[in-house]
Formats: C-alpha cells, structure tokens, sequence
C-alpha cells in the first residue's frame, strides 16, 4: 500500500487506470462473494482518496463512487455500512478543482431508502438507519456549497432527505426518558438515529439560503400531514422547535409565513388538525421573537382571525361546505371550541413578540373587526346571525384581551387612541354581560402598568391598605391630559354598566377593580374627586332603584361604593374623611351586613329585601364629604354637585335611555340634595300618561332643537359673506335699538325745570351726547 500511494503520487496521471482497476477488482469480487478481497479493495481506495489531492483526482473520484455505488447496491447490511464509511470519508476531503459532471441523485435516494429500512433483527436496522443519515449528511455538505454541483435544495432531493430525517426523529422516545441536556447523555444514546438525525437536520437548515427555505419546509408539512401528526402535536410542535432554532433569525417569518398558507388550505380539516397547525404556529411565534415576525404583520393576524370567523360559522351550520352540497363531515362543537382557544393563545404569542407600536395597530385592526350595532359594519338578522355576532364579539374581544394582558405602554393616550376607545366603551353598553365583562378586562389591563391588578380582585373593607403594598407613581402630564379628554367618558360608562340587572359577581370585581385602578395609576385631585361622586351617584342608583334593580344588585352597589370610599379615603389620607367612612362602615356592620362586600360577595350571599326602609347613618352622604374635603384643599363645589352622567346617542341605540333620566334634571339634583327625601311627600302622582308625556316632549323638543342648531351652522358654513354681514347688522341694529330703550329709562336723569344743567360754577352748559347714542362707523362695530 506504501509502495501503491508512492506511485500514484509520483505519477498522479495513472490514478484513473488504477482507480479503473480496483473498481474492476471490486465489482468481481463482490459478485463472487469474496468479501474480504472486497474490504481491502475498499481500504486501497479510501487510503489513496485521502493522499492524492491532485488536479486530475476527478477521474479516479468517479470510479471511487462507482465502487460506492456497488457497494450500496448490495442487500449486505455490512457492505452497505462499508460503502456509506467511504463515502463520509470522501465527502470530508475539500476538493482543489470543480467537478462538471458528478452526479449524487442515486446516493440521495438509497441513502433515504437506508433510512427507511425495516430489517428483522433491531441492531442491523438501526446501524443501516444511522448509515442512510451520515450518507445524507455527507450528500449535504459535499453539494451544499458547491455551486456547480446539482442544487441539493431542489424540491426533488428535499422531497426524499426531509421526510428520512423525520422518519427517524419520529421514533424518539418519551420526553421524560431523555437526558435532560446532550452533556449528560450516555455514549449509546448519542448513537441513536434519532439524535443523529437531529444533528442532520439542524446542520441542513443552518445551511439553507433565503431562497432555500421554503423547499426545505414544504416536505415538513406533507410529512405531517400525510402521517397524521398534527393531531397529537407533539411531535410537529418538536420539528418546528428544531426548525426555528436551526434556521437563520432573519429568515424566521418565512416559516411562519408558510405555517399560515398550510393553516388556510387546511381550512376544511378537521378542527384538530387545524388546532394542531396553529399550536406550531404559536411556538414558532414565540421562538421568531428575536428576529422578525416579517413585514406582514397585520396579514398575519388578518389570516387567524379569518380562522376564527370560518370556525364560528363550522360550529353553528355544523357542515364545513353548505353550499358545495359535499357530504358534510361530522363537526364536534367542543373540538372547533378547542381550535378557537387555540387561535386566540396564538394571536396573543405573536403581539407578545411585538414591538409596543405594532401591538397598538393591532389592537385597532382587531377591535375594527368587532361588530357593534352602532358601527357601520353589517349586523346580520335573525336567531342564526345574532349568534353568529355574539360569538365573533367575545373571540375578538376574548382576542383582544390576549394581546392587551402583554401590552406595556407608559402614555395612556397612545395605548388608547380615540377612535379605538370609542369602539371599545360602545361594546360595554351591550346587553350581553360576558362582552362587557371582556371589555372590562380589557380596559383594567391598559390601565394596571404596575402589577396592582391581583391586589384588588376581591372586594373588601380592609383597615389597613399598606397591606396591599401598591405601586404607586405621581401622576404624568400624559395621563392628565389623557383623563381631561376621555375621563367624563370612562365615568359614564362605568356608571352604566353599574345600573346593568345582568352583572353578576366578576362584573362588580371588574369595576372595583377598575375604579381603583383609575385612582392609583391616572389619578390627580381632579379626578378623586370626580370617583368619589360617581360612587356616591351610583349608591344613589341603588337607594332610589328606579331601573327596578334586585335586592343582590342594589346591595351589591352598596357594597361596592363601601369597599371603594374605605379604600380611596385611605389613599388621600385626610382623617376626617377615613373618620366618617369608618364610622358609615361601623354603623353598616351593626345595621346592616348585607351592604358591605364581606356579606355580598360570597357563595351564598345574606341579602335583605327592606332595602327602602334603611336609616340615614348608613349611607355616605355627600354634604358630608365635601364639608370634610373641602377643608382640605379639595374644591368643595364641584364635591357638592351631584354627578350626572349626560347622554348620548350611544346610549338610545343601545337601548340604555331609562325612564327615569327623562324627567327633569332640577327635580333630581333636589331630591339628592336633600337628606330628608324619604320624609317628604311627592309633589305631584306620577302616572304612565305624564310618563310618556314627558319622554315623548324631551325627544320631540330635543330634535327640534338639534334641527334648529344644523341650520345655523349650515348656514354660517354655506351663506355668502354679504348676506351673513347683513343678518348679522340688522341683529346689531334692532339690539342698540333696545338697548336705547333701556338706557332712555333707567339712567338718563329727570329734566330740570330750566331745561339745562346747572354746573359747578353755576353755569348753565349744554347736556352732552352720552356715549350709547354715539353712532360709531360699521367697522367698529363687532
């Protein structure tokens, strides 16, 4: 051997005849069965593959994989194994010159065919597999970078090496029998095929290009398609973790890109399926995280939520295509249930890996695809479309919230922009108390930045709140700003969504919680002050209950509004204020337990139906609020003045006008003014005619009045200037007109009998012109 490498290195020109001649020995002597001709054969060549790195080794590499090639042929386990070690060797050795003309297409395809093999005894079938993988991956780095080698990225080569790889990835073993890190894993287990199919496929899609990729994954999804395993999800959920790990960060959106075009031509699969694809989707979400979920961020949530909708609807026709007249296949209403969960814990993974402005927009495309009765968005009739709405509203809002829990964001007025807002607050006007409960949640996770959520989820009358440990900070000048432009909106809203008979338990948490929230994240002077009167305008909703609220609702608000002033008057620290809070709460323990959260908000609440005949030492007055606040610093008028929440034409489309805010507003300020309500008589019977009367005149008088102000501004908008100056003159004239009347009256003196006045030195004078009757040229006058 030292006497053929000596020779073949001084004379490299006959390296093709005596690799010509080995190959001829070889192939003879594998027909005739003289294998241990054969293995040194095989030596000779690897030995002088490994010495001879001339120009002219190309011809002699071609009777080498020729050998190989025979080799592989074989049905031997061992000769296989043989030829597969000479070729891992050869695909080790950098070559100097290019090759035109190698062809790898037959070793792609036995070594796939090796890695699928199903010998009877254990050990051969595992060698061959482990043998097919190194083949695989020598295939791959002898043609990964060489550009004159056939493309191993085609579809035609993906198509065989991916599925092979995840044939033997499939076979691993339980999770939890694993060493939990490679360091510890025994020698034996680092020679399975599954761990070196791993090491392969990592290596192949570390070399993969921009261009690559999308070969590379297409045989992952048809892998998983046609072997069912999306439905466990396990195993896929495996593969993509390797997938997204291996890959290049920047090429991340790519995958995620292609999981979303399987995800939609999967849309007729069954809902496992489905909810499979989308779990992948949401680990490959999280993982991308670092690089980039791509430029199409909002066509990714346009594709989840187009999901979501085709879900809503399997689950009510119970047929996946109505109109194509297919059999249907059977649709299980818990399964799409699952794949709606899945869908909206995805959309939350992918905002999670957004930067802060990129959530935002995503919270307005999502809350613009909720459909609300006022919005301009088609409300479909009937039993069949108003569930249709139902459900699309909760996903979405259920959605929405999933993205809100993960958004962080220290200017409140970019976290909630107007238009969103607006959208948001119609939703909670609904009649249906589980979708103002989410838009209640939603708007308690924008306003809680610093984690005082959990601290108020149960509602009580604690002595001491430095228990809570709150995180509080000083007010900015965004949230100021914030507050003076939506505050009076969130006060009416929540004063709303108080006089609802539907609430239940979560909704009177949800609104402490946000009442509190609002006091310590976004509250100044100001607006304590404003809370304080919403609260007390709410206890006043229950003690008078006008909207025929229940005995759980009306003790339910007592409750509540106790549980906020306990709290809220130990946050502005103003003795006097704790003092008679403290003393209301007293009394409510001795007289009355079922208005205060500890009796309320329990399992089996105690309730008291004589609600009507309750004393005055129970309730929190508001003359006696102000008086103590007011002592100290806080603006006494503006505590003194009962909140009124002004209505809109939200509310009448949302059906929440009530009877009672139709009668006169002086009547009502009077009657909350006055303690002694309870004792006095009404002044005249209400009966259903004055009623109606009453609704009936404030609506045709408010129409003609806003009628009467169109035109005007129609009319300033529209009319010529000329004929503007001119109405506005003849106003002025016929105004300084009445005005000399007026003045004529009551400030010109009484003539004396003379007809002049007598001045100073007893000189008569002439009167002078006052200055009302001057004329004064046009312009002057404004």
């Amino acid at each position: 051997m030292e006497k053929l490498t000596f020779y073949a290195l001084s004379a490299p020109e006959k390296l093709d005849r005596i690799g010509a001649y080995l190959s001829e020995r070889l192939i003879r002597d594998v027909s005739r069965h003289r294998y241990g001709y054969v293995c040194i054969a095989m030596e000779a060549l690897d030995q002088l593959l490994m010495a001879c790195h001339c120009q002219s080794i190309n011809l002699f590499v071609e009777s080498f994989l020729k050998m190989v090639a025979k080799l592989l042929e074989s049905e031997k386990p061992n000769l296989q194994i043989l030829g597969t070690n000479s070729f891992v060797k050869f695909a080790n050795i950098e070559e100097d010159t290019p090759s035109y003309h190698r062809s790898y297409d037959f070793f792609v395809s036995r070594f796939s065919e090796m890695c699928h093999s199903s010998h009877d005894d254990l050990d051969i079938r595992t060698k061959i597999r482990m043998s097919g993988i190194k083949g695989l991956q020598g295939v791959v780095r002898k043609t990964v970078n060489d550009e004159l080698q056939a493309n191993i990225w085609d579809p035609q080569h993906m198509d065989k090496i991916v599925p092979s790889l995840l044939f033997n990835l499939q076979h691993v073993e339980e999770a939890e029998s694993r060493s939990p890190s490679p360091l510890q894993a025994t020698e034996k287990e680092k020679e399975s095929p599954t761990e070196l199919a791993e090491r392969c496929l990592r290596e192949l899609l570390g070399r993969a290009a921009y261009g690559n990729i999308k070969n590379a994954i297409k045989p992952v999804l048809i892998h998983l398609d046609n072997h069912s395993l999306w439905e466990p999800k396990i195993f896929a959920t495996c593969c993509f973790r390797i997938i997204m790990y291996s890959i290049q960060p920047q090429h991340s959106h790519l995958v995620i890109q292609q999981l979303l075009g399987h995800l939609d031509a999967n849309s007729k699969s069954a809902a496992t399926i489905r909810a499979g694809i989308v779990e992948v989707l949401s680990e490959a979400a999280v993982i991308a995280a670092s690089g980039s979920v791509g430029p199409t961020v909002l066509e990714v949530f346009n594709t989840l939520l187009r999901q979501l909708r085709l879900s809503i609807d399997y689950a009510l026709t119970g047929s996946y295509d109505c109109a194509a007249g297919v059999s249907a296949k059977i649709i299980k209403e818990h399964e799409e249930r699952m794949f709606q969960e899945a869908v909206i814990k995805t959309i939350g993974s992918f905002a999670s890996t957004l930067p802060t402005y990129q959530q935002s927009e995503v919270m307005v495309f999502i809350m613009n695809k909720v459909p609300l009765p006022s919005s301009q968005q088609s409300i479909e009739a009937g039993k069949a479309g108003e569930n249709r709405n139902r459900l699309t509203q909760i996903m979405l809002l259920k959605s929405l919230l999933q993205v809100s829990v993960g958004f962080q964001c220290s200017n409140m007025l970019t976290a909630l922009p107007s238009a969103f807002l607006d959208r948001l607050l119609s939703a909670a006007l609904m009649e249906d108390a589980e979708i103002r409960l989410f838009v209640l949640e939603i708007l308690i996770s924008f306003i809680d930045r610093h984690g005082n959520r959990q601290k108020f989820s149960t509602i009580s009358t604690i002595s001491d709140i430095s228990v809570l440990k709150l995180k509080v900070d000083k007010c900015s000048r965004q949230d100021t700003v914030f507050m003076k432009k939506h505050g009076q909106q969130l006060y009416r809203h929540i004063y709303l969504i108080c006089k609802e008979e539907s609430n239940v338990q979560a909704h009177y948490e949800a609104l402490y919680s946000m009442l509190m929230l609002i006091s310590v994240e976004l509250a100044n002077e100001e607006v304590v002050v404003d809370l304080i009167r919403l609260v007390l305008a709410v206890q006043e909703v229950a003690q008078i209950n006008e909207d025929n609220l229940t005995a759980y609702n009306r003790c339910a608000l007592f409750a509540l509004g106790a549980a906020y002033l306990n709290l809220i008057s130990q946050l502005t620290t103003v003795p006097t204020f704790c003092q008679h809070i403290h003393e209301v709460i007293q009394m409510r323990q001795k007289e009355a337990p079922y208005l205060l959260p500890e009796d309320v908000f329990v399992e089996r609440p105690r309730l008291s139906k004589s609600l009507d005949r309750l004393g005055p030492e129970v309730f929190f007055w508001q003359s006696k609020i102000s008086e103590v606040l007011g002592g100290s610093g806080y603006n006494s008028d503006r505590l003194s003045t009962p909140y009124i929440p002004q209505l809109t034409d939200e509310d009448r489309l949302s059906k929440r006008k009530s009877i009672g805010e139709t009668i006169s507003l002086q009547v009502e300020v009077e009657s909350r003014n006055s303690p002694e309500r309870e004792q006095r008589a009404p002044a005249e019977e209400i009966t259903y005619e004055t009623l109606k009367k009453a609704i009936v005149d404030s609506v045709a008088v408010e129409e003609q009045e806003r009628e009467r102000r169109r035109q005007v501004v129609e009319k300033f908008q529209k009319a010529p200037f000329e004929e503007i100056a001119a109405h506005c003159g003849a106003r002025a004239t016929l105004l300084q007109s009445k005005l000399n009347q007026i003045f004529e009256i009551t400030i010109r003196p009484p003539p004396s009998p003379s007809g002049t006045i007598t001045a100073a030195y007893g000189q008569p004078q002439n009167h002078s012109i006052p200055v009302y009757e001057m004329k004064f040229p046009d312009l002057c006058v404004y």
